[in-house]
């Protein structure tokens, strides 16, 4: 095991593959600080569940758009670099919502500034994961191909770990710190990256990439000082005056030298932002030309159609678990670490004995397993597991762990056949589209749930009509199962 970590060290470079394991693992330990977020909506603002969820979603949005960053910079390099001062920008945008957050009780305790704020970290995060993960493949395919899979092992883990260690230490913290503190604390961690970003080399764009002379401009150039040395062989037959037109022709060639060095890098300048442009223009029209193939297009519609017709009551759980149930920050905690379990063993069953099945009969399944889900909350709101005997915390940590299993069934899916669509050449940009849709899907499938909120009236210590919320939610479950004629028939969970 040491062996292999100094092998994968010496591939890529330890300060390479310390700034990658802590970013995926900040982008796991965000369970810690948005607990935190969670309870100041809830307990500080006073908002109703479906405000509170209404501000998830708008503070997430920055997710929704992952695309646009991995386009920025791959055609736009700042200081001849392309990832790394990405990744420093992408970490200011993490850190300074925190700081200000962490040090101004009016701008933590007022909705808007609290949005505004929230959503400029949240593009920090979703803008570093995009750039960690092109520098991975870049890495990748530069330096060692057959540490691919290692890479990927190694970032998946570091995320999973950092997740685990966030939801433990979350709820503690709510119970011995304030919420400020814990504000302050999280901000260790884009610091700490700011910091180590400094320590990771990365080689400049070449010339050819970067610097695209315009051929009429050099042309232009050319003609200019080719007239320059006509006029300096004038040739007189009188000294005198043959001297004093040499000196004007010096002067002269002196000003036409500094106007034509002005005249290249203004030229140059322009040059480059052109070249950017054009950069900018053929990435995204490559991007939504694939996209538009039928072979890519129903699939994604498909996924985009089973979050947005399922009404997301997470948030209105949330405030049901802790008002009514009375369950504290520290359980809470303990059920995402439950929850990240519940993922993983997903992943190993889904590796193990469904990656060979077709995709329609895994997803139509996976609808099946998370309507079995949501009856286990009609049994938690209805109190009748009080009935039989089971407690509170027995269903909300294995219905969440249970939950979270079944929808890595539908996401490892999703994963696989985004690799198996991706034509060559724009993999990166186009998955980074996928998960796009993705996360919008799971924005708008919020906004919906919070408008089934609202309009059944639930809110903070009124519940009654949440079990016939539920009883909606479990019957959209099954609106994507007659899409699934969406999905290619032959495909299969297997990456081909």
């Amino acid at each position: 095991m040491i062996g292999w970590a100094r092998e994968i060290g010496r591939a890529f470079g330890a300060s390479f593959m310390w700034l990658v394991c802590l970013i995926y693992f900040t982008q796991g330990f965000r369970s810690f600080v948005w607990t935190a977020v969670s309870y100041q909506l809830k307990d500080e603002l006073k908002l109703s569940p479906s405000a509170s969820q209404f501000v998830f979603s708008m503070a997430f949005f920055p997710w929704s758009i992952k695309p646009l960053y991995g386009i920025l910079s791959d055609c736009i390099p700042i200081r001849n670099r392309r990832r790394i001062p990405y990744i420093v920008i992408a970490t200011v945008l993490s850190l300074l919502p925190w700081l200000f957050l962490g040090l101004s009780v009016s701008l933590r305790t007022f909705t808007l500034p609290l949005i505004v704020l929230l959503t400029l970290q949240n593009k920090g995060s979703a803008m570093a994961d995009v750039v960690v993960d092109a520098m991975i493949a870049e890495a990748v395919r530069l330096e060692r191909a057959a540490f691919a899979g290692d890479l990927q092992s190694i970032s998946w883990f570091s995320m999973a770990f950092g997740g685990v260690c966030g939801s433990l230490l979350g709820g503690y913290a709510l119970k011995t710190l304030q919420i400020d503190t814990i504000f302050l604390a999280f901000a260790v961690l884009p610091f700490l990256q700011l910091f180590s970003c400094g320590f990771v080399e990365e080689a400049p764009v070449s010339t050819k990439e970067l610097d695209e002379v315009d051929v009429s401009t050099s042309s232009h150039l050319a003609n200019g000082n080719g007239d320059i040395e006509h006029n300096d062989d004038v040739s007189v037959d009188k000294s005198s005056t043959a001297s004093i037109r040499r000196r004007k022709s010096q002067k002269n060639n002196k000003k036409r030298t500094v106007i034509s060095s002005e005249s290249r890098s203004k030229g140059n300048n322009v040059s480059l932002v052109v070249q950017w442009f054009r950069s900018l223009k053929m990435a995204t029209y490559r991007l939504f030309d694939a996209f538009r193939q039928p072979m890519i297009l129903r699939p994604m519609a498909w996924f985009f159609v089973a979050h947005v017709t399922m009404p997301n009551l997470s948030t209105v759980m949330f405030y049901y678990q802790t008002e009514f149930l009375n369950l504290d920050a520290s359980f809470l905690g303990t059920t995402r670490v439950v929850g990240w379990l519940g993922l993983m063993l997903g992943t190993f069953i889904y590796n193990r004995y469904l990656k060979k099945k077709q995709l329609r009969r895994i997803l139509m399944w996976a609808q099946v397993g998370l309507a079995a889900m949501t009856l286990l909350d009609v049994v938690l709101v209805s109190r009748m597991n009080i009935a039989y005997g089971v407690s509170d915390k027995v269903m909300v940590l294995w219905g969440s762990a249970l939950a979270d299993a079944i929808n890595q069934f539908k996401f490892m899916p999703f994963l696989i056949l985004s690799g198996q669509l991706c034509p060559p050449g724009i993999e990166g940009t186009l998955f980074s589209l996928f998960m796009s849709i993705n996360n919008f899907g799971s924005m708008v499938g919020s906004f919906v749930g919070a408008g089934l909120a609202s309009a059944l009236n639930i809110s903070s210590g009124s519940f009654d009509n949440l079990l016939l919320g539920i009883f909606i939610q479990f019957a959209c479950i099954f609106i994507p199962v007659a899409f699934l004629f969406l999905i290619p028939k032959g495909a299969t969970g297997q990456s081909t």
